[in-house]
């Protein structure tokens, strides 16, 4: 067995990008309603008539959200959580007897087998009891252990592993590290085979469930052999006892927000991993990654569509007894405003998570662009709707819920949860990073077909006959951009039920073509500069999400409709999301080819070139001493073990 090293990967830009442009799942199996959507092309087909649970499905998910709704008002304290920075045992025990360790685990493990939609569901439920509770039983369940076996692992490790996920054991997932985030091409911590063993060694930064977990998911570094026989090497994951010898959690991180959450530093010195345990071959670790969190990440808009309705429930409740100037804040057009945003906000992030959910569940879609929209979409919606939430409430919503209980108030922990939201915009791929991400497969058709074009390692062989297949494509896709259904008055009809949904449904057709349009006439403009236009990419995908919630929205009111559920109130919700929805569109196209992006660019050159240092005179730093960036070097373990495995 060769010593570990010490010298962290360096990665050249490009070589960074073909390691993560490697993990992709390269092609598109299944239609894709987003996919289409960027291309200029509404499939209203594929998400209507939205699609519906099988009734046992029904039957078996609602019995489980009954018991844990009971659960969650008799024995989940989140005042003493937030008090006290910590979830209790006899919490985590009571889940446990409950099944919901095990709530997407099949019952032939042990599991409840609920479906996708009732599994957000129930997150949803959790996280508005605690954020940190539903935080814990979705890492345990959609990056945890569970997700990447379910999808990956062989018949020995799903009988070995899954049921203790499902009924005894917290998994956690561990990839970043403290110097590697959104960069995988530069991971440290490495796997060195011996025999039938790999060894260990790095550092882990940010392991959600890592302070607690008895199994983990550990990415790592297998080196290339020079034979080639040991294995082609590469990024690889792994299942860990997290009991082994050689692991020490060295600290039990804090933050500003999600106070009971069990998220550590983890160091492996030496940890020798059975082979058996290794997910998937060799090199396919960020594959599973990436194919984990196709429908991993919708756990985190599920509880984003908890938290937008206890801010609606506040914001009712509040705004009724509130009176200014002889009449309740509500009936305030200021104030008014903001509830409004906030009612039909929550109705499209619900219409978005559980059509996607829905899809997930019927596999007959490919949803990894609609996933990473609701991610990102749901992350940054629920942020402004608690932040509307604290203004609404005034000075009481910046109160805490602590003081206003000692002072003889409800304790309404406004603040907190806008401090615990806050995490969801970094959480499984922050904002910047999602908005890249989305966009390299909103141009992927673009890339597939006139791709070697711009790409300068090509040779003009490649380049000759990649222009001829894009003469060929873009011969039939452009000339669909011209004109569509949008621009029938009569267009969609069936969606006009007293209030007329018709003209959205034509507004995002109309739209999708727009889209589509401006994308190509960018690569046309910047070509292979077209990566580095991050503002315009994150815009272009800014205005997919408002167009996928819109188009979710309508489908989602005429469901309930049909149903005769609310059909009427949905249908005003639905009017009120889109016409909001539509403002922050026009103003999104306006901002493609009129903004300040760069005039940017040389600000941030100036600044990092120190110009504009004077700027910062008169103030005192009370940053504490200490390197941006924590030492990382494999070794032993010069800490304690701070390891609290829930009894």
């Amino acid at each position: 067995m060769s010593a570990p090293t010490t010298k962290k990967p360096t990665v050249t830009e490009r070589e960074a990008r073909q390691v993560a442009e490697a993990a992709r799942e390269q092609d598109w199996r299944k239609p894709s309603f987003a996919k289409e959507l960027f291309l200029g092309r509404f499939r209203l087909d594929l998400i209507h008539p939205h699609p519906l649970p099988a009734d046992e499905d029904v039957q078996r998910g609602e019995e489980f959200l009954a018991r844990l709704h009971e659960f969650c008002e008799t024995k989940i304290d989140s005042a003493l959580i937030e008090r006290e920075a910590r979830i209790p045992d006899e919490v985590i025990a009571g889940l446990k007897e409950l099944g919901a360790l095990g709530m997407k685990i099949d019952t032939k493990y042990g599991g409840l087998g609920l479906t996708q939609v009732y599994y957000n569901r129930a997150l949803s439920l959790v996280g508005s009891a605690n954020p940190a509770v539903g935080a814990l039983l979705s890492a345990h369940q959609s990056i945890g252990v569970p997700q990447p076996l379910k999808i990956f692992g062989t018949q020995e490790q799903k009988d070995a592993f899954l049921p203790r996920c499902a009924r005894t054991d917290i998994s956690a997932f561990l990839l970043t590290e403290p110097d590697v985030g959104s960069d995988p091409a530069r991971l440290a911590t490495t796997a060195v085979r011996d025999g039938d063993d790999y060894v260990l060694d790095g550092v882990k930064l940010w392991t959600t469930n890592g302070v607690v977990a008895d199994l983990l998911v550990v990415m790592a570094r297998v080196p290339k052999t020079e034979d080639g026989k040991d294995g082609k090497g590469g990024i690889t994951a792994f299942v860990v006892e997290a009991d082994a010898p050689g692991i020490t959690v060295e600290n039990r991180n804090a933050f500003m927000g999600l106070r009971g959450i069990e998220n550590g530093v983890t160091r492996f010195h030496q940890v020798r991993v059975p082979a058996a345990n290794r997910i998937g071959a060799e090199g396919a670790g960020l594959k599973i990654a990436l194919t984990t969190l196709n429908t991993g990440r919708l756990s985190l808009p599920a509880m984003c569509v908890g938290a937008g309705k206890w801010c609606l429930k506040i914001a009712r409740e509040w705004s009724a007894v509130r009176e200014q100037w002889g009449k309740p804040v509500a009936l305030h057009e200021a104030v008014g405003s903001k509830i409004s945003f906030i009612a039909a906000t929550t109705f499209a992030l619900e219409a978005v998570v559980d059509l996607s959910s829905q899809m997930a569940d019927e596999n007959r879609n490919d949803i990894r662009i609609e996933a990473a929209l609701a991610k990102l979409y749901g992350s940054e919606m629920a942020c402004l709707m608690a932040d509307e939430l604290v203004q609404i409430r005034g000075g009481r919503g910046f109160e805490t819920a602590e003081s206003l209980a000692a002072r003889g108030e409800r304790a309404v922990p406004a603040e907190q949860l806008l401090r615990d939201l806050r995490i969801n915009r970094i959480f499984e791929g922050s904002t910047e990073i999602m908005h890249l991400l989305i966009a390299r497969e909103a141009v992927d058709a673009h890339l597939s077909v006139a791709g070697d074009l711009i790409d300068p390692d090509k040779s003009l062989q490649d380049k000759a006959r990649a222009g001829a297949n894009a003469g060929v494509f873009y011969a039939k896709w452009l000339p669909k951009l011209v004109a569509g259904p949008g621009q029938l008055p009569t267009s969609y009809g069936d969606f006009k039920h007293g209030v007329d949904l018709a003209p959205h449904l034509r507004y995002v057709e109309r739209h999708a073509r727009k889209l589509a349009r401006s994308t190509f006439y960018a690569m046309s403009r910047w070509q292979g500069r077209m990566e580095t236009k991050q503002g315009f990419l994150g815009r272009v995908v800014d205005i997919g999400a408002e167009l996928f919630a819109m188009s979710a929205a309508c489908v989602r009111a005429e469901l309930l409709r049909r149903q005769g559920d609310h059909g009427r109130e949905a249908y005003l919700l639905a009017d009120a999301f889109c016409r909001q929805a539509r403002i922050r569109v026009d103003e999104l196209f306006n901002r493609l080819w009129s903004n300040t992006d760069d005039l940017d660019r040389k600000v941030v050159k100036g600044v990092l070139g120190g110009s504009f240092e004077w700027l910062e005179q008169g103030i005192v730093d009370p940053s504490g001493e200490g390197p941006w960036i924590a030492d990382a070097t494999p070794g032993p373990s010069r800490r304690d073990n701070v390891r609290r495995p829930f009894k």
